[in-house]
């Protein structure tokens, strides 16, 4: 009989997150409710609480679409690349997001799960740059490559969108990379370095501590024993 082939995890966990999404989403209309009102808005006391749903909500389905495709992205990378940190990141990075939407944030209610989606575009991106490690490197490019140009939705050039949670995602990822640069440095520092093997040493002795090549190399004097005749 043929095992059953599990769902990669940094397929099934994005996809799951995805799930719940889609469901809220449908479960308002179904009901005919409006759930904006549970966003995030700013400075008011009654609007924190909109840290804990805001990801939640969505304006309509294109909003919804747009949002949970970057999402399953940018989640199956940190998901791969980055296990470890990848809860911390979402749930911890996702109520610091909130929490700075809800200080810096225009008196409207902001909805949408973009700002994780910008939070996670700038941990992937940092990340890889600080560690110096190739592959990370790699999924910088390519992060910038693919949503490079969301940037300027940091800036107050569409009416309609939440630039403030989009920033606010972007100074949250910046700091979850800065806080684990020195943590991946030294997990990969190992991938860096040259592995010098027994039939290369010979070799080497021909090169000083400055990789100038020597041309003759001094050997050790043959010890004589003496005996007495």
């Amino acid at each position: 009989m043929k095992k059953n082939r599990k769902i990669p995890y940094f397929i099934y966990f994005p996809l799951l997150i995805i799930s719940v999404l889609i469901i809220s989403f449908f479960t308002a209309h179904a009901l005919h409710t409006d759930f904006t009102k549970y966003g995030i808005y700013p400075q008011r006391i009654k609007g924190l609480r909109g840290i804990l749903f805001w990801n939640f909500i969505h304006a309509d389905i294109k909003h919804l679409t747009n949002n949970i495709l970057a999402f399953f992205v940018l989640s199956g990378f940190l998901f791969y690349h980055y296990k470890k940190y990848a809860w911390k990141i979402l749930i911890i990075g996702g109520i610091i997001t909130g929490l700075i939407t809800w200080v810096i944030g225009r008196p409207a209610y902001h909805i949408g799960i973009s700002g994780i989606n910008f939070m996670l575009f700038s941990f992937l991106f940092f990340s890889g740059i600080f560690s110096g490690y190739y592959r990370l490197m790699s999924v910088s490019l390519i992060v910038v490559f693919l949503y490079g140009s969301i940037i300027w939705l940091m800036l107050p050039v569409i009416k309609k969108i939440s630039w403030e949670g989009h920033l606010s995602g972007f100074i949250t990822g910046l700091f979850f990379a800065l806080m684990y640069a020195g943590e991946l440095k030294k997990k990969y520092l190992k991938e860096k370095e040259v592995k010098i093997y027994p039939e290369d040493e010979e070799f080497l002795k021909h090169f000083d501590e400055q990789g100038n090549f020597i041309e003759n190399i001094k050997k050790p004097e043959e010890k004589t024993d003496n005996f007495e005749h």
